[in-house]
């Protein structure tokens, strides 16, 4: 994504609050019906930024472009966006089709062409046959949908979204996930999504920015987030992350050989990472890239001994932590249950950890 095509258009943005700084130099591209992501733990910056692009918040010094319009000095009710919160603002005195409607109140429309429009919306929610119900007697993830119409139906540019999804239990959330993705697919619009939910973001987003102190650490694909994080920050935030310290022993091509502590020495791709030979290096795995068998494995290119520590059955999958002479640290595997029962396990036994030189993500920190 680079600046000409893109549809937003996020330029060298400062934000200041006095003293303290929000949000430091951001650069980033959002394409024309792209659902994009803010992932970050709270006091990112994540939902500044989004407060900047709906022009709740001045810009301290950049510049933010729509569809090729610079934002600065435009009030919000002028931009082509509109914005779902997190407690969806629900107007309790007004029935269903009235909160849908409430945007379109200055517009001098015929009642024929409003309820028109308003049906349209409760078609695309799925709601069709509740306009005259109560606000107060909606569910959750009712009223989200209902926010979701009311933001929709004076057909922004661009759908800002705080959270929506954060106050649903576990459950109905996954279900909304699944059904706001399959909402922008239909309507066509740039998304632009604020969540501190990592599966959340993996799950709706064609590419997400991970953000941390103010900063954008990486925009990318989900797949490319998880599986070639830039820095151990972001593989550790994102998703769950073994982590070893190594020393790199020479280099081949794009293939690196680094002597890892506890493991030994291993290859692995060199990425797009900068290595010289005798370069301190962060070695990382994910968690189901190991297999553990009580046996040595013959399948894989590297093993190593260690000693189960602790296991925990849930369900679907299992995750077990076994620790390794010269690791500081239990390693962290995970493995799906396909023939397992989840019966006790003898939580010290010897075990094997074997893996690829394609499992392995070489991480140099600035």
């Amino acid at each position: 994504m680079t600046q000409d095509n893109a549809f937003i258009s996020i330029r060298h943005v400062n934000k200041f609050f006095g003293s303290f700084q929000a949000i430091k130099n951001v650069s980033m591209d959002i394409g024309h019906g792209e659902f994009f992501s803010l992932l970050g733990p709270s006091g990112c910056g994540k939902t500044t930024l989004l407060r900047m692009l709906a022009g709740f918040e001045a810009v301290s010094s950049g510049e933010i472009y729509i569809d090729g319009q610079p934002m600065s000095g435009v009030a919000p009710h002028h931009r082509p966006v509109n914005m779902v919160f997190q407690n969806y603002a629900i107007f309790p005195h007004l029935n269903v089709r009235d909160n849908i409607a409430y945007g379109l109140r200055k517009l001098k429309l015929s009642r024929s062409n409003r309820n028109e429009m308003v049906d349209e919306m409760l078609e695309l929610i799925k709601l069709p046959e509740y306009g005259d119900r109560k606000a107060t007697q909606l569910s959750g993830g009712q009223r989200q949908r209902i926010a979701l119409a009311r933001a929709l139906i004076l057909k922004p540019k661009v759908l800002l979204l705080d959270e929506p999804l954060g106050a649903l239990d576990k459950k109905l959330r996954e279900q909304m996930q699944l059904e706001l993705r399959a909402l922008q697919r239909t309507v066509g619009i740039t998304f632009v999504f604020v969540t501190h939910d990592q599966e959340e973001a993996l799950t709706l987003s064609d590419r997400i920015a991970v953000m941390s102190e103010g900063r954008d650490l990486q925009v990318d694909t989900p797949t490319r987030l998880y599986e070639n994080p830039v820095n151990s920050e972001v593989a550790s935030f994102i998703g769950t992350m073994n982590f070893f310290d190594g020393v790199v022993t020479s280099i081949k091509g794009d293939t690196v050989v680094i002597k890892v502590d506890g493991l030994g020495e291993v290859s692995a791709p060199a990425g797009k990472v900068s290595l010289l030979a005798g370069d301190s290096v962060s070695v990382a795995i994910r968690p189901e890239k190991f297999s553990l068998t009580d046996e040595k494995p013959d399948d894989v290119q590297y093993c190593v001994k260690g000693h189960l520590d602790n296991a925990a059955y849930l369900g679907e999958r299992s995750h077990y932590y076994v620790r390794v002479e010269g690791v500081s640290q239990p390693v962290a595997v995970s493995a799906q249950n396909r023939n397992r029962t989840g019966e006790a396990e003898d939580r010290k036994r010897p075990v094997w950890l074997g893996w690829d030189s394609a499992a392995v993500v070489v991480l140099k920190d600035d």
